[in-house]
């Protein structure tokens, strides 16, 4: 896993990008060594990890691969074998030092609430539970130079609910 990871990292040693998450699935880096990745995409074997899965997918389809380097802010996985847990303050602090380094001359983006709080960077939301395709628009105009995501207004989420409630057709 440790010649993984430096082949990895040597490989995006000029990546534009650097895309942070909380912290290694126990189905994906915690096998693998490299964030966002499983074991069954370098190997066609072991288990597959459907984050993983969405974000390569992602960045390949938008041409950002190479671009991009994944990293967490926990480097480590918190959690057991079967189980993933939210990372503690202590981890994230911990592995604030790695993220600093990596962070440096890069356009940093947080996938998630945690990886957020961590890095204070800009937000995407998280791939998983049916946020993919939010993921993806959020990536998008992220490397486009945009901000990943939209600000809402009360006054604004109150309008669309107001609208969502509308009937489709006017009698």
């Amino acid at each position: 896993m440790r010649r993984r990871l430096e082949g990895y990292l040597a490989s995006r040693e000029h990546a534009r990008f650097l895309l942070v998450g909380e912290a290694p699935g126990f189905r994906g880096a915690r096998v693998s060594g490299v964030p966002f990745t499983s074991e069954r995409q370098l190997t066609g074997a072991g288990p597959a990890e459907a984050t993983a899965t969405i974000v390569r997918a992602t960045l390949e389809e938008l041409e950002l691969e190479e671009d991009t380097l994944c990293w967490n802010a926990v480097p480590t996985h918190p959690g057991t074998e079967t189980a993933n847990r939210r990372p503690t303050r202590a981890e994230i602090e911990a592995g604030s030092r790695f993220l600093e380094q990596l962070a440096r001359r890069r356009r940093v983006l947080a996938v998630g609430r945690v990886a957020e709080a961590a890095t204070g960077a800009a937000y995407v939301r998280h791939p998983s539970h049916g946020g993919a395709e939010a993921f993806r628009s959020g990536l998008l105009r992220f490397a486009a130079g945009g901000r990943p995501v939209r600000r809402f207004h009360a006054k604004d989420l109150e309008r669309k609910a107001w609208r969502d409630r509308a009937p489709l057709v006017r009698r």
